[in-house]
């Protein structure tokens, strides 16, 4: 089996403003920097093979502090970056409601096959991160990893490990920082912990 210690990016100007990032590369905050930080720090005893990052900015950023405590490189991966929302990147949650209200509506029923414009469904987000999370698993056996994305990202694993589907609303948090820790062992995914946040001061969930 292969633990994979799951962490969402420190915060960002834009997630304390409710705006949509998407793929747009925002880099973290003060406050997420020191996210990080204390991320590190609660995770330098755990002894991971190898630190995953996603591309974008935000999450790379989250990830250094852990990679020079661990003394380890960063691995950086495309597969593990955000959902791509198209039109409603840069837009608050507010304006997406009054600029695109139709698509905005569908959007939030959490169809798997609706695709904004411009950006993926849930259905292909889902592909390709199982493609990223299972090329991880294939080249750590029974190992220990830690993978530093987005909040998009860790809905999907969510979903996976505690076999829940994708149009379910979401009733889990999934704050800037939280650790959520998964075991995939022979294809199956258990869910061991989620959303540890003991070592943050009042992180934001991604909604």
């Amino acid at each position: 089996m292969t633990r994979l210690c799951l962490i969402r990016h420190g915060e960002t100007d834009w997630n304390a403003g409710r705006r949509i990032q998407g793929q747009l590369d925002i880099p973290l905050s003060a406050l997420g920097h020191a996210q990080a930080r204390a991320t590190a720090n609660a995770l330098k005893d755990e002894g991971f093979a190898a630190i995953y990052t996603s591309d974008l900015t935000r999450a790379r950023q989250t990830a250094e502090a852990t990679a020079h405590l661990a003394r380890l490189p960063l691995l950086i991966d495309t597969g593990f970056r955000e959902r791509h929302y198209g039109i409603f990147q840069g837009l608050t949650y507010e304006e997406c409601e009054a600029r695109h209200p139709a698509a905005y509506a569908r959007h939030k029923t959490r169809d798997p096959r609706f695709v904004p414009e411009g950006g993926e469904s849930l259905l292909d987000f889902a592909a390709r991160l199982a493609v990223a999370f299972a090329a991880v698993v294939e080249r750590h056996p029974q190992e220990s990893i830690a993978i530093f994305t987005h909040g998009g990202v860790l809905d999907i694993a969510y979903r996976q490990a505690a076999g829940r589907p994708l149009v379910a609303p979401r009733d889990f948090a999934i704050p800037n920082c939280g650790i959520n820790w998964i075991e995939i062992e022979a294809g199956c995914w258990s869910l061991l912990s989620w959303a540890e946040r003991e070592h943050l001061d009042r992180p934001l969930d991604e909604l």
